[in-house]
């Protein structure tokens, strides 16, 4: 759609000009923006199949003889080969590092090509990971040493966002025959894998899959993976401080989402917010844990909502305990509500807020860009906007 509207912007030059008075410029300035978008507006029309605009009776017909359009790529698929740095046997694979690196950056200036993996280095790999210690550093710790396929790399982001009480819950999904345990060939089943090994298999089953996978370990790993996650972006966002500044901590509410309101919120902060005060890693666990209990939260605060009570301070701060059994602290809470209380009254918007956690909690994921007829029409609108108001600034008001 940018590209339309800079050809919308070469159109309002060219009528520029070709038309020297003054009182019909501002008409020209901005029709130049409505025409680039309702070419654009035509063309997406035209040859997207998520369209849903009826066609006329005249071109029933054409339609029918159109190709079906291959299905679009999703965003997890195309985050993964965006992060994946080796290939073997042509197939893109991450590295534990660079699924970290996934979950934490918004996008990733690759200057090298994947490497590809000859069979020797898969298998050292391979080797590397059956040896490794469970623990909350397993990650760093075998870096570039290891391989994730796009399937495990879709079960690992599903791990990041399970509360406590799911983990007994994914475990039976793995545990096909349920004799509470898991073998090699379960997992390759419910993950869908044809794939060669992979380093999480080498982890979880040995180097040869002799192994096999007991609940407690699985709870482990899944408990070892979140922490981990977490203390990379506590150290990213406070930049390898023991403690994250207010500040800080809202920017990482807001990393990842695609709210309107971002702006709005980040002025809140830098109004409402004290400067120089932190918060530690214990509450910034304590807030992870929360955010990760997302849907129970969201049940108690619509039955707030629907019995017409404001959601105060006190009434967030007992649905979270309600969701998770545990409490934020009073400095998470603060900073939650000045940075989310738009209007100054000490409540919050529930739909919003679960709004914006949802998307950092999915790592934006979730987010998807403007399409169909309102996603035009809003085009449309922003367009004729920027050819007034440039017609405006360069020729001054034509009243």
């Amino acid at each position: 759609m940018a590209t339309w509207a800079r050809f919308g912007l070469s159109l309002q030059k060219l009528f520029r000009r070709s038309w020297s008075l003054r009182n019909i410029s501002l008409q020209w300035s901005v029709r130049s923006g409505v025409v680039g978008c309702v070419i654009a507006g035509f063309i997406r029309h035209h040859y997207e199949a998520r369209w849903t605009v009826l066609y006329p009776t005249v071109l029933a017909e054409d339609t029918k003889r159109e190709e079906t359009p291959a299905p679009p790529v999703s965003m997890r698929r195309v985050r993964f080969h965006q992060f994946a740095s080796v290939t073997y046997e042509q197939e893109s694979y991450m590295t534990p590092r660079d699924f970290l690196y996934s979950v934490m950056l918004e996008g990733v200036d690759r200057k090298l090509q994947k490497k590809p993996l000859t069979k020797a280095e898969m298998e050292k790999m391979l080797t590397v990971a059956s040896k490794a210690k469970p623990g909350n550093h397993l990650f760093r710790g075998i870096g570039d040493n290891g391989l994730i396929s796009y399937t495990e790399y879709l079960f690992l982001l599903t791990i990041l966002t399970k509360p406590h009480t799911g983990f007994h819950i994914a475990f039976q999904m793995l545990d096909v025959d349920g004799n509470e345990q898991v073998d090699k060939k379960e997992f390759e089943k419910v993950c869908d894998s044809d794939e060669p090994s992979t380093s999480l298999q080498a982890f979880f089953f040995g180097r040869r899959g002799q192994n096999k996978l007991q609940y407690r370990e699985f709870y482990r790993f899944m408990e070892d993976l979140q922490a981990e996650v977490q203390e990379m972006e506590f150290l990213q966002f406070s930049r390898g401080m023991g403690s994250m500044l207010r500040e800080d901590f809202a920017d990482w509410l807001l990393h990842f989402t695609n709210e309107e309101d971002n702006e709005a919120y980040l002025e809140n902060m830098r109004r409402r917010i004290p400067a120089g005060e932190s918060i530690t890693f214990e509450e910034f666990k304590a807030f992870c844990l929360f955010t990760n209990n997302l849907d129970d939260f969201a049940l108690s605060m619509k039955m707030i909502a629907e019995s017409n009570r404001p959601i105060g301070m006190a009434e967030f701060k007992r649905a979270v305990k309600i969701a998770t059994g545990q409490e934020l602290s009073e400095n998470v809470l603060d900073t939650v509500f000045k940075l989310f209380d738009l209007d100054g009254d000490n409540c919050l918007s529930h739909m919003e807020f679960i709004g914006v956690m949802k998307d950092r909690v999915l790592r934006g994921l979730r987010v998807q860009s403007q399409q169909g007829v309102s996603g035009f029409w809003k085009c449309v609108k922003r367009e004729m906007l920027k050819g007034a108001q440039e017609a405006l600034s360069h020729r001054g008001s034509p009243f």
